[in-house]
């Protein structure tokens, strides 16, 4: 009998657009090579995109070690041979894990990133822009996922409530102004390529390195 606790988190957001997502990703993902997940949170994404995404490798991570626990407990239940084990990565470092060792074995063409730049400091959006920046080859692809102001206002009262909420939980977070990320992203040679309307007042953002 295994009596090992279950390190599993579970996220419900994931359930509801896990599989809109994946639709976006497999129009706008390169064909082969590794595709890097920055703040893969429980890891539910990864184990429900990386199958579906082979030939591709899925190379999660986040800073959480708790999250990590649980990213690799994910793995295991569901098992699929494109997926590796979490890196310890936080966007705000000068220089990423996967710019120091030789890690993973394919280059990485694509970084993912899913409802992480609201719930975090803007300095997290500036860090995830400029580490894009130094490792996507010319054609690759940032993809962001979750919502966004537009020309400084909020396109459903649902986001405004929820941009209310995360300010209450930490003045530095909040919906970002979708101009304002794409200004970011431009800095780092990152053009804007295709916006995708999502469920529940959500953008998927399609960002190709110059």
């Amino acid at each position: 009998m295994n009596t090992a606790p279950d390190k599993k988190q579970f996220a419900p957001a994931t359930q509801r657009n896990r599989e809109a997502i994946l639709e976006v990703l497999l129009q706008v993902l390169p064909a082969n090579g590794t595709i890097l997940e920055v703040a893969s949170g429980t890891g539910e994404h990864a184990v429900f995109f990386a199958p579906s995404l082979k030939p591709r490798q899925w190379l999660p991570s986040d800073p959480n070690p708790i999250l990590r626990d649980s990213i690799t407990a994910w793995a295991e239940e569901f098992k699929s041979d494109n997926i590796y084990q979490p890196l310890d990565l936080d966007v705000e470092l000068p220089i990423w894990p996967v710019e120091k060792e030789a890690l993973p074995e394919l280059p990485i063409v694509a970084i993912v990133n899913i409802n992480m730049i609201h719930i975090s400091p803007w300095s997290a959006c500036l860090g995830l822009m400029a580490g894009a920046g130094r490792i996507l080859p010319p054609g690759g692809i940032l993809y962001l996922y979750g919502p966004y102001k537009q020309n400084g206002e909020h396109t459903a009262p649902s986001n405004e409530a929820f941009d209310e909420s995360l300010q209450l939980q930490n003045p530095e977070w909040g919906v970002r102004n979708l101009e304002d990320v794409i200004k970011a992203a431009n800095t780092q040679n990152l053009i804007l390529h295709k916006t995708y309307q999502m469920p529940a007042n959500n953008l998927s953002l399609v960002f190709r390195r110059n």
